[in-house]
């Protein structure tokens, strides 16, 4: 290598002060705790953040919407049944308006039509459709207002009642009945108050129109001057108070007909329920309004999709918490202490996990039938359920017994039990909170999978299940799909969240284990 001589002038060398020399400096950074820095790596998972907060959304979920819903579980309407989902930010849109999409011939469509016509309650949605090349009618039916009419009987006191509510808020509750020979004559149809108008047939369902193409009301009515047969109404009257001229005559129509036990009126039973809640039982709800729509028994899926989720956390939580302290306490032992002691207990363990939790269910079941199903439910899980964290701690353990700062711990006279809680476990723990944070979920899931399967039967009073709202959606899955759609969203959204959120938790608390599986 060729030498090279550099030539620096003298007037460039200066002599050095002490205060230009540098020593050690005291960290300005602050000493972080373990859990600190845990966290801190948490947050840099961005996927186990936002599965953080999905989970935070739907706890706070379970926790709030049962006490702002007006509706409890146990609630159930046999006219509102299988109503489709409505919100109303979206009711003049074709999404979440509460409303179906049909195409049917123009007898079908008439049936539906005719509703609005007579009370402007349209069962067609605002009245619009559209008729195809073919001659089928193409319209969004509203499954609030399908119902339409329906005949009651009702006592003379309630019959005072309603006509009371009519004149004070003016809303038309009840309407002009109609004749025996003029109802159609099929078992079907015969107590079916929408038919209102003149029909023909053998089975008097076939609408007959007038010249203008409209249909023609067949109300029962009685000449001015004659005894009416309603029992005194005096309400609000769709002929008006003043009655229908017609040849020369006044006519004024029935609004009931008087029987044994009452009398027997034909009302709108949209309004019906208007007047029954709001009037009648003040329970808080105004008018019938089901942002998920309702179940098969007329349940209000929202209630009890919350409601059910409510009692699978608080019940996951429970069982989880149980197991996590005895398969803690069991799998620290083993693993600490191994040799004989590990090998008796392993023992047990592999008998009690080799029985399906399906057997420990039915036996259970069988011998203890008068207890609670969700106390025989968390004794089913509880039996067998702590043997995964027991194995897991045990791993732990094994793993960390001979590491070189517990052998110093040893010799400086450290005792087992500080050894085990102070020096091993706190290392184990990034493993064991993933175990933890996955139980949460598999408990979830195995509890609306036996209630799925009609094992147990968790809807009893103001309790339900998730997996008791999917099971009667997977019943009506062709009819009503929205019964299964929400319950499922929430129980995938619960699993991926969970996992995702488990994953980061094993990466803050243990970085060693980063990307494993395990």
């Amino acid at each position: 290598m060729e030498n090279v001589n550099f030539n620096i002038p003298k007037e460039k060398f200066q002599f050095a002060s002490r205060s230009d020399i540098n020593h050690d400096k005291k960290l300005d950074t602050k000493p972080r705790s373990y859990m600190q820095d845990a966290f801190s790596r948490f947050c840099k998972n961005k996927g186990a953040v936002v599965a953080a907060i999905i989970i935070i959304c739907l706890v706070l979920f379970a926790i709030i919407v049962p006490f702002c819903t007006p509706y409890r579980v146990d609630y159930t309407d046999n006219y509102f049944k299988n109503t489709l989902p409505k919100a109303k930010m979206f009711a003049n849109t074709s999404f979440w308006d509460g409303c179906e999409a049909k195409e049917d011939g123009k007898l079908s469509f008439m049936y539906y039509y005719a509703m609005g016509q007579e009370t402007g309650h349209n069962a067609v949605k605002n009245q619009e459709y559209k008729i195809t090349d073919d001659g089928m009618y193409k319209y969004r039916l509203d499954s609030y207002h399908s119902t339409g009419m329906v005949y009651m009987n009702i006592t003379l006191a309630e019959y005072a009642s309603i006509q009371k509510y009519q004149n004070e808020f003016n809303k038309q509750v009840i309407y002009p009945t109609v004749n025996g020979d003029d109802r159609p004559k099929s078992s079907q149809d015969k107590d079916n108050a929408n038919y209102y108008y003149q029909t023909k047939g053998t089975s008097k369902t076939e609408i007959v129109y007038d010249k203008d193409g409209n249909v023609i009301p067949v109300y029962s009515k009685y000449e001015k001057g004659e005894a009416a047969l309603d029992g005194g109404y005096n309400s609000l009257r769709i002929e008006g108070k003043d009655g229908i001229t017609a040849d020369g005559k006044t006519y004024f129509y029935n609004y009931a007909f008087i029987t044994s036990a009452g009398v027997e009126v034909r009302v709108n039973y949209y309004e019906y329920y208007i007047y029954n809640h709001t009037y009648v039982l003040k329970d808080g709800i105004t008018e019938p309004y089901f942002i998920f729509g309702t179940m098969g028994t007329g349940q209000d899926i929202l209630t009890n999709l919350s409601s059910g989720a409510r009692f699978s956390f608080l019940f996951s939580i429970a069982v989880a918490l149980v197991n996590m302290i005895v398969g803690l306490i069991y799998g620290m032992i083993e693993g600490y202490y191994g040799g004989k002691v590990d090998l008796v207990m392993e023992r047990i363990s592999e008998i009690l996990s080799a029985v399906p939790i399906y057997i420990v269910i039915t036996l259970l079941k069988y011998h203890m039938g008068g207890t609670s199903q969700a106390l025989l439910l968390f004794l089913s899980f509880f039996l067998t359920g702590w043997i995964g964290m027991a194995g897991t701690t045990r791993m732990q353990f094994y793993r960390y017994k001979n590491q070189e700062y517990v052998l110093a711990a040893r010799t400086l006279g450290a005792r087992d039990r500080r050894l085990m809680w102070k020096h091993i476990l706190p290392n184990a723990l990034g493993t064991l909170v993933t175990s933890c944070a996955l139980v949460i979920p598999g408990m979830i899931y195995s509890e609306v999978s036996l209630a799925y399967l009609g094992i147990i039967n968790l809807s009893t009073g103001n309790t339900t299940s998730v997996g008791t709202i999917i099971e009667a959606g997977q019943r009506a899955m062709q009819t009503a799909p929205h019964i299964v759609i929400f319950p499922s969203v929430f129980l995938i959204l619960l699993m991926l969240s969970f996992n995702l959120f488990g994953n980061g938790l094993r990466d803050a608390f243990n970085p060693s284990l980063r990307g494993s599986e395990g």
